[in-house]
């Protein structure tokens, strides 16, 4: 069979590859991380990179390697270092692990892991004391498959894609697993548990179960079971007398991690009527009142993500993670205090927020092109207000030197906003109407996750994400996934109490609600 050689620029990555594999594979072997939303579909054009000496651009997941050739991958189109969240809050717990050694004078550690469809944080812990040793994090390594759940269900459908998955994944933890030793100076032959947390689909990959069933209605479960398994089993490389325990999903799209989350934030034995989110491509919602506990899943799809959103990232270094308002123009923070060169789910809901403010966007959500700017928007404000291919868009910031925009937020960009908003507000007002509540009942708002602890709580309500509440009852409580893993992993009775509060969750299937399409079309538009 033959084989040609890529030649990865900048970088001088040299890649011997077997003839007619993508670009995108062909990446993946030299280490060269793209871009890559859609999993491969072609369709988010964010791997987009540079072929042959007259550069030619082309989608690396759809350019077929057939002779020697010089790739120039723009700095755009890599996959940058994340923010990844790694703290939460949880409640102190006395510390009576599940797991007992053989030798009681020996040392116990654990280690309790969020697998998130984005990222995997991992925390190694004293089993004895009750501390945290070192803390790992990483982009999750499925994500070349796809940014979102579906595109890994699809790929993890086959035989061979499944293996594929769950290897990454093991790989993964692994690594993080030799980090946290290195960092504190542990054999890992000391770890006794591994502790692990995570979405449906992300539980079923690690745990090599099937996941087609998760992509076709009724959207079923495997198994919502809690699992233990002998590291061997799994290939996790910890005391192979050790124990790996998988915490109990809820539904198919309401899993382990948000079994963990409800523990994190005692939500049973809660009396205020507590509305818990964790926001990502697919919202997972909590809803506590008069004693019960409801929840229910929202596809909000990848856009607070940065996928779908022509110059949408990731939080990663150079991606515009706030907007605000002056007094004449708008004024931007940036990941990295570097060149802007992206949008975050953050800098979205800002931005987004802003734009409502100026009355750029009104309740349909139309942005203003340059013919219909508002009577007494500052020039500065006006000007950035541009069309491109015909579309109106607005510029939050500007190539120095050109003056030419260098990003953009469309008109297309604002209806994927819509759409996610929408997808996540239905979920809240339907549970809410389950419970014969309204927006002003609810006493607290607690919103987890990486995306939750750096949005603006008063950007997220202007523009529709969150019901209206006052402020202060609005609170991030960062990464409670992990959190409630650590809670599980340190004390017995918090493992117990995950089963009890994964099996009285009633879970509301919010896509069959009859009114959930009218609760959707109304949630699309924004108030002014």
């Amino acid at each position: 069979m033959r084989h040609c050689t890529v030649l990865f620029q900048p970088g001088g990555n040299r890649q011997s590859v077997r003839k007619g594999i993508t670009l995108l594979e062909a990446a993946g072997l030299a280490g060269v991380t793209l871009q890559t939303a859609c999993g491969g579909k072609g369709t988010c054009h964010k791997c987009q990179v540079l072929v042959g000496p007259d550069r030619d651009p082309v989608l690396a997941c759809q350019f077929s390697v057939e002779n020697d050739i010089e790739v120039y991958v723009p700095q755009v189109s890599q996959e940058g270092t994340s923010q990844i969240l790694l703290s939460g809050t949880g409640q102190s717990v006395e510390v009576c692990p599940w797991i007992q050694p053989v030798d009681p004078t020996g040392p116990l550690y654990g280690v309790a892991c969020d697998i998130g469809t984005t990222t995997v944080v991992a925390k190694l812990m004293d089993l004895k004391t009750g501390g945290a040793l070192a803390t790992a994090a990483t982009i999750n390594p499925q994500s070349r498959h796809g940014f979102d759940v579906i595109s890994r269900i699809h790929y993890g459908s086959t035989d061979q894609g499944l293996r594929g998955l769950q290897g990454l994944i093991v790989s993964c933890l692994n690594d993080l697993i030799e980090d946290l030793c290195r960092q504190a100076g542990v054999d890992q032959s000391a770890i006794h548990e591994l502790c692990v947390v995570g979405n449906t689909t992300m539980n079923h990959l690690f745990l090599g179960l099937p996941v087609a069933q998760l992509g076709q209605a009724p959207y079923a479960a495997f198994s919502v079971d809690a699992h233990d398994v002998p590291p061997a089993d799994l290939g996790i490389r910890i005391n192979p007398a050790g124990n790996v325990h998988t915490v109990e999903n809820i539904a198919g799209f309401v899993g382990s991690d948000t079994t963990a989350v409800a523990v994190a934030v005692d939500i049973g034995n809660t009396y205020a009527v507590t509305l818990v989110l964790d926001i990502g491509t697919n919202g997972e919602l909590l809803l506590a009142a008069g004693g019960k506990v409801c929840a229910a899943s929202c596809a909000a799809g990848p856009a607070f993500e940065g996928a779908r959103i022509g110059h949408g990232s990731r939080a990663v270094a150079g991606a515009i993670e706030r907007v605000a308002l002056l007094s004449n123009d708008i004024e931007i923070g940036v990941i990295g205090h570097t060149a802007p060169r992206s949008i975050c789910g953050s800098g979205l809901v800002d931005a987004v927020a802003v734009l409502l403010n100026l009355g750029l966007v009104d309740t349909t959500g139309r942005l203003a092109g340059p013919d219909s700017v508002p009577e007494g928007l500052p020039e500065v404000i006006a000007a950035r207000v541009v069309k491109v291919a015909g579309q109106p868009a607005f510029g939050l910031a500007f190539n120095p030197q050109s003056r030419r925009p260098a990003v953009l937020l469309t008109q297309a960009d604002i209806r994927e906003v819509q759409l996610a908003k929408a997808a996540i507000r239905a979920g809240i007002e339907l549970l809410l109407r389950k419970t014969g509540l309204g927006a002003g009942d609810i006493e607290q708002v607690l919103v987890a996750g990486a995306f939750g602890a750096t949005i603006r709580p008063e950007a997220a309500i202007r523009m529709g994400l969150l019901p209206e509440v006052p402020l202060d009852r609005v609170r991030s409580v960062g990464n409670a996934a992990c959190a409630g893993a650590e809670m599980i992993l340190l004390n017995k009775h918090c493992r117990n109490k995950a089963g009890q509060l994964a099996g009285s969750i009633d879970y509301v299937e919010i896509a069959k609600d009859p009114g959930f399409e009218q609760v959707y079309a109304e949630a699309m538009s924004f108030i002014l």
